[in-house]
Parts: C-alpha cells; sequence; structure tokens
C-alpha cells in the first residue's frame, strides 16, 4: 500500500481540532478512525496493479542525438478503472541530462476492460544497446487517498547507432571521385589502373599510350585512356585499445574513428570498391566482410554501434597477424589508432613491414587541439609547464609520423571534426596517384 499527499494533507487538518478542543486519545481516535476506514476503502476500490498487461512497439534504432519514440500499450482487463502514475525507467544515458523525470513518467486512465498507449520519447546520449528497465505502477482509488503499487518488466531494447556527422562532406568528395574515375575527360595512367576506351592523339599525350594496332586501322593515331581500377579492397581497422577511451573535448577517439570509417566507406563503395572492417585490440571485437555496394554502410553502423574501448593495451602482433588473414595482397590497410610515439615504437614498427610488403597502409589517427594551445602558451609560470608539455607532445607527434613514413605509410593526424574529410582526401589522392 502507498498513501498519497491526500492522505497527508487530511491527517494534519484532522489534527487541528484535536489539539484546539479533544486534546486526548478519544479525540485522536475519533479523527483517525473514519481516515483509516477510508483509505482502506480506497485501497480494496483501487484496480489491481498485477493483472495489468503490457506490450510495447516502436523504434528499435536511432543515431545518436536524434530521438526515438517507444509506444507502451497497458490494458486493464480489471472490472474496475485504472487511474494510475507510471513510470517508463531505461538507463540514465536513455535520456540527455534533466530530462528523464519529465520524459519516463506518465499520468493515465485506463477505463475497465481497455487499454491506452504511451509514447516515451527517448534521447541517448551515448551509442549502444538501450534496455528497458521496469515499469512501475501506482493505481490510485476513486478518493485519492491509497494506492497499489507494483513493478513488470517489459523488454524492449533501442540501439544506438554512430551518427555519421560527417555526411556533409560525402557530395564534394564524390564530385572529385567523378573526375578521377574516368566520368569526366582526366587522363590518367600507371600501374593500379584499367583500361577505359580509346581517343585521338593530342599533342602532349604520353606516346607510351598511343595504341599502334588501333592506329593502323584508321587514318589518325589513337591513344589508351585509363580509369582508376575497381573492385579495390580496402581493409579498415579500428583500435578498440586503451588509446581509444581518451576524449578529445566532448568526443571519444573511437567515435571520431568510426566516423571517419563511415565516411571512406560510403566514398569507396561508390568508387566501385569493397570496404571491410575489422576491430582489435587483444581480439577481434567487430568484423564486416563480403558487402558490398548498399549493404556496406548498415553493415559497419550495425558493428560499430556497440562497440566500446577496452582499457588494455593494444597487441600489435596479433593485430598484424589478424590484417594478414582478412586482407587479400594488393589492399589498402586503413589503421585509426594512436601516433603516441611508446604505442608506435613499441608496438607496430617492429611488425610494420610486414604490412608494408604487400599493402598500401593508411594510418590515421585523431590530434587534440587542446595540445597546440598548450604548446603556445606563455605567460604565467603554469602555461610554460603546458607549452613544455604541449611542445613535447607535439614533438613526439611528428617524430611517429616521419617514422611512419619511412616505411612508405601515408600518416593523417586531424582533429576529430576534420579526421574523416582528411582521411577521404588521402584516399582519392592515393586514387589519383595510381596506387589503388
Amino acid at each position: 500500500m502507498a498513501l498519497t499527499g491526500r492522505t497527508a494533507l487530511l491527517a494534519a487538518l484532522g489534527s487541528i481540532p484535536v489539539g484546539l478542543f479533544a486534546p486526548s486519545w478519544t479525540g485522536i481516535l475519533a479523527v483517525e478512525a473514519p481516515l483509516s476506514l477510508a483509505i482502506l476503502c480506497d485501497y480494496a476500490l483501487a484496480a489491481p496493479v498485477q493483472k495489468l498487461q503490457f506490450t510495447r512497439s516502436g523504434d528499435t534504432s536511432v543515431r545518436l542525438g536524434d530521438g526515438a519514440e517507444v509506444q507502451l500499450t497497458v490494458t486493464n482487463p480489471s472490472r474496475r478503472p485504472l487511474r494510475a502514475q507510471l513510470r517508463d525507467a531505461w538507463p540514465p544515458s536513455s535520456w540527455q541530462a534533466g530530462t528523464e523525470q519529465a520524459a519516463s513518467r506518465h499520468t493515465l486512465t485506463v477505463p475497465a476492460g481497455e487499454r491506452r498507449r504511451l509514447t516515451t520519447l527517448l534521447r541517448p546520449n551515448r551509442r549502444g544497446d538501450r534496455r528497458a528497465d521496469r515499469v512501475t505502477v501506482r493505481s490510485v482509488g476513486p478518493l485519492g487517498l491509497a494506492a497499489r503499487q507494483g513493478n513488470h518488466q517489459v523488454p524492449w531494447t533501442v540501439r544506438v547507432l554512430p551518427p555519421f556527422t560527417s555526411r556533409k562532406h560525402l557530395p564534394s568528395r564524390l564530385a572529385r571521385l567523378r573526375e578521377l574515375d574516368g566520368r569526366t575527360s582526366v587522363l590518367t595512367r600507371g600501374e593500379g589502373t584499367e583500361f577505359d576506351s580509346l581517343r585521338s592523339y593530342v599533342p602532349g599525350d604520353d606516346t607510351r599510350s598511343i595504341d599502334w594496332r588501333a592506329t593502323a586501322r584508321q587514318s589518325a593515331v589513337a591513344v589508351r585512356t585509363w580509369r582508376p581500377e575497381r573492385d579495390r579492397h580496402i581493409l579498415v581497422v579500428l583500435d578498440t585499445g586503451r588509446t581509444s577511451a581518451g576524449r578529445v573535448g566532448d568526443i571519444p577517439r573511437l567515435d571520431a574513428s568510426m566516423d571517419a570509417t563511415l565516411l571512406l566507406a560510403a566514398l569507396a563503395s561508390r568508387a566501385g570498391d569493397r570496404v571491410d572492417l575489422l576491430a582489435y585490440d587483444r581480439r577481434i571485437r567487430a568484423q564486416v566482410a563480403r558487402r558490398s555496394g548498399g549493404d556496406v554502410l548498415p553493415a559497419l553502423v550495425a558493428a560499430m554501434a556497440t562497440l566500446e574501448p577496452e582499457l588494455v593495451e593494444t597487441d600489435a602482433r596479433g593485430l598484424t597477424s589478424a590484417v594478414l588473414r582478412n586482407a587479400r595482397r594488393g589492399s589498402l590497410v586503413v589503421l585509426l589508432t594512436t601516433l603516441d610515439a611508446a604505442a608506435i615504437e613499441e608496438g607496430l614498427l617492429p611488425v610494420l613491414p610486414q604490412l608494408t610488403q604487400r599493402h598500401t597502409v593508411v594510418v590515421a589517427s585523431v590530434a587534440d587541439p587542446h595540445v597546440e594551445e598548450m604548446a603556445g602558451g606563455r605567460g604565467t609560470v603554469d602555461t610554460v609547464y603546458e607549452a613544455a608539455a604541449g611542445s613535447q607532445a607535439q614533438a613526439g607527434r611528428r617524430r611517429t609520423a616521419e617514422q611512419l613514413q619511412r616505411y612508405g605509410v601515408t600518416v593523417v593526424d586531424a582533429t576529430p571534426e576534420k579526421l574523416a574529410p582528411a582521411l577521404a582526401d588521402a584516399y582519392l589522392a592515393l586514387k589519383a596517384a595510381g596506387r589503388l
């Protein structure tokens, strides 16, 4: 049994005449006995909670930052009308801070034998699966003095997907891609290209592109044009180890890497290339393979939705072995990891030749703009120390990038907002250079 505020108010009001006119047990009994009887009657007339029936419907997935609507249908099979306050409980990360109470609590009235539908609006602030907790119902009697209370488990899961905020950069990169893959008249040549068509020779064309057989069959000199090769294999490797848990501003490093992965995948799939995903720290956390066309992005989003950083050091040798098992020779391997000197020099550099001998390798990392601000600090003693620390960190990242470049690795180091377009530009540059 639960007592309402109305009961407390009546008890307080009843104590006033008792204190003024009959301050005795008899006076107390004269006031409280009718109130107690009314409470018991009200409790008996309240609709039973345990007999209520619940079903759910609504959204099962939502992008981070968007809202999801989940409907809860309440059926009252009893012969008494239901007057109730209901709390539809979800994890705290299912709402923006401060909005949980207003969004999860409902007041409803369900006549006997009927049903009503409630809508709970979720606005998650973290990726992953959000599972409904218990539904708590407080059924109030007709007098509003007492209530029956109980809980029900009504399972439902909403998967919160990566937001793909870098989608806005896709149109400009696709325009560049159309120029590179021969949809406009751009001549390319070299390893990693495919024959496209023949056209007439114009001064300035490379004489090695002349097709002598075609020239012999016609009166004009014919040259071959080339287009970038399609159906290349791209393996994106997400480092989910300890360093991916760090936050740069309000964005976890892992989330920024996921956003860059989605833009690269959208661009590469439009170019006719096949994109696979491997998330690894000490074991494979997620994998997407052998998807093509319109299936790539949904598969990547679903695989990355539940990924969380693991507080362990990434096993570089195990990561390399996993890449070699999953990437055919001549693939583009994009490793999204840290450029911290210790992690690269002790982990990746000793095994890097195994990758660069067989594949084209790109290493992309999330840079912290606060480090640059620290390096430029001047004035107080505190800012001098911060400037020294920032300068040391910048120097370490530059040294690491130079070491990687000596192995022929393309390095992309950018802030969370710029990482995705910078990685897309690196992919287009490799295509333009004939390395893809």
